[in-house]
């Protein structure tokens, strides 16, 4: 029996980048620090529909773990080929202004393909997953998630193998409840169908590990046989190699950089109309606005229309080596917690790296939320409601006068070492460990 491996099934995996390789990833990298070897299933890079690519990722990898990569059907790549695009889409979430085959195709996506678009590469994890588990003897298996369709492999592993493995559930985002989930518009039966595979998953799995109290609140209240003691909260983190670069803000121009996904429906335009009351009282500072990643159209729109073309600067999607040089070279950094029901619970994964950047972040959300709390606790920054425009000018405003008479306004955080991947890597292995016993 070898009870140091444990079998890790995940779709998003280097070449993949954007935010949803990296907690696997620093998972992956330090757990056989703590005696835990992994073994990786993945799909193959030349099959694989990734919304971005990062090659640089490929360095996290540790030497001992082996990645198996599968075979996978599924239509994404004819998706953006019919339209025309490069880059695979999100959920569709970026898309702002849908044209009619757009709104169609978020459609077919949600009621053919359930519980999304990657259900295809299922029946090739498992097949994989299967001939590992026999060969290796492996006793714990991890499935993580988006998307989604992951778990059923984890849910038809633990059919198969039952009590002689421990399967753990990792879910980054909600299920049923991601903020966008009402875009691909399905029907009755096709949301039934979703919510039942959600209850089966939570209900099977030996544990639930999910990235913050209130979402774990929201999974266990999906079914009163889903047992609240089974699920853990891992917060997602950062990567303390990837921040030993110096802090060095401009001197000449005050620097806003946010990175990642800016949808329409994240609602940031009390933040953009702040920015441009702040700009107009200081006539004599020279601002910049730097978006790193995709913004909709429509965010785009409003900031030119808010009289603030020059100030923006719109970057393309970048590795994440590179995301981490330009919030070094910013002089703050602004979040915000997209509106849904249970936006109290979202923490954005930047947010850490936001943290571990100690540039004041200027957050835009509920500010009883736990991303709120964990900038409070942190001495951080500050967040606002949506209905407080006159507090949050306020504060842009300090933050300019400070950076007027001390070019550098980096801030000191105490609390850094408790959002370490390699400290979350050990809650990790905390709990691979007691299943075993």
């Amino acid at each position: 029996m070898n009870n140091k491996k444990i079998l890790v099934i995940s779709y998003y995996w280097p070449p993949s980048g954007g935010v949803g390789v990296q907690r696997i990833l620093k998972f992956v990298k330090y757990l056989p620090e703590y005696g835990i070897i992994p073994e990786v299933v993945t799909v193959k890079e030349d099959k694989a529909s990734y919304p971005s690519e990062d090659r640089d990722l490929f360095k996290d990898i540790p030497e001992n773990v082996k990645v198996h990569r599968t075979d996978t059907t599924e239509p994404f790549a004819i998706y953006s080929k019919l339209l025309g695009k490069k880059s695979i889409p999100t959920g569709f979430s970026n898309e702002s202004n849908p044209t009619a085959f757009q709104k169609f195709s978020r459609f077919v996506r949600g009621n053919l393909f359930i519980p999304d678009a990657r259900v295809g590469w299922n029946k090739y994890a498992y097949s994989e997953a299967k001939k590992i588990i026999e060969k290796e003897n492996i006793k714990t298996v991890l499935t993580t998630s988006p998307p989604h369709s992951t778990q059923l492999v984890g849910l038809k592993l633990k059919k198969e193998f039952g009590g002689n493995i421990g399967w753990i559930a990792d879910l980054r985002d909600p299920w049923t409840d991601i903020h966008y989930y009402d875009e691909f518009r399905h029907t009755p039966l096709a949301k039934k169908k979703d919510l039942n595979y959600e209850k089966d998953v939570l209900g099977n799995a030996d544990r639930i590990i999910t990235v913050s109290d209130e979402f774990g609140k929201m999974f266990a209240a999906k079914s009163d046989s889903i047992d609240p003691k089974k699920i853990f909260t891992i917060t997602n983190g950062f990567d303390e190699s990837d921040f030993k670069m110096k802090s060095h803000p401009p001197n000449d121009e005050f620097v806003i950089t946010v990175t990642g996904t800016m949808p329409e429906n994240y609602n940031p335009f009390v933040f953009i109309d702040a920015l441009k009351k702040t700009v107009e009282e200081f006539p004599d500072v020279k601002f910049k606005l730097i978006l790193v990643g995709n913004a909709a159209d429509t965010v785009i729109q409003y900031i030119e229309n808010a009289g603030l073309k020059e100030s923006l600067e719109l970057i393309p999607t970048v590795p994440h080596e590179k995301a981490v040089e330009y919030l070094f070279s910013s002089s703050a950094l602004f979040l915000v917690i997209p509106q849904f029901k249970n936006e109290k619970g979202l923490i954005p994964a930047k947010l850490f790296e936001y943290l571990a950047s100690r540039k004041p972040i200027i957050c835009l959300g509920p500010q009883d939320s736990e991303a709120a709390g964990i900038i409070a606790k942190s001495g951080a920054g500050k967040t606002f409601d949506r209905n407080m425009p006159a507090q949050l000018s306020e504060y842009i405003k300090e933050l300019v006068l400070k950076w007027k008479s001390d070019k550098n306004i980096d801030i000191e955080n105490n609390l850094l070492e408790n959002y370490t991947r390699y400290k979350q890597a050990g809650q990790l292995a905390g709990i691979i460990e007691k299943m075993k016993k």
